[in-house]
């Protein structure tokens, strides 16, 4: 199987965007550690700082699915609930 992509845009809260960047970055530590994460970037929008962007890829569902389910990805989800404004989030495979 492919391995599958999560291209995930988080936006702050125009008052919050100090306080989310904070929770995002220490998300990123122990997801590489992960089994099955292959690679995880966080970006920030250039034009837009209040916009971030995880660029992540992962050997399977099911490593994406443990991820979600581990202990510092539900806090970033509780700590972060309040923070946000908008939030998407694309699984995708490549085609080439």
């Amino acid at each position: 199987m492919a391995k599958l992509t999560v291209i995930a845009k988080v936006t702050a809260k125009k008052e919050s965007i100090e306080a989310l960047e904070a929770e995002l970055i220490k998300l990123v530590a122990p997801t590489r550690q992960e089994q099955g994460c292959i690679e995880y970037r966080l970006h920030r929008d250039n034009n837009d700082p209040a916009v971030f962007i995880f660029y992540e890829n992962w050997e399977n569902m099911a490593a994406l699915e443990r991820h979600m389910n581990s202990s510092h990805f539900q806090a970033y989800v509780k700590a972060t609930e309040p923070l946000i404004a908008d939030k998407a989030v694309n699984l995708m495979t490549g085609v080439m």
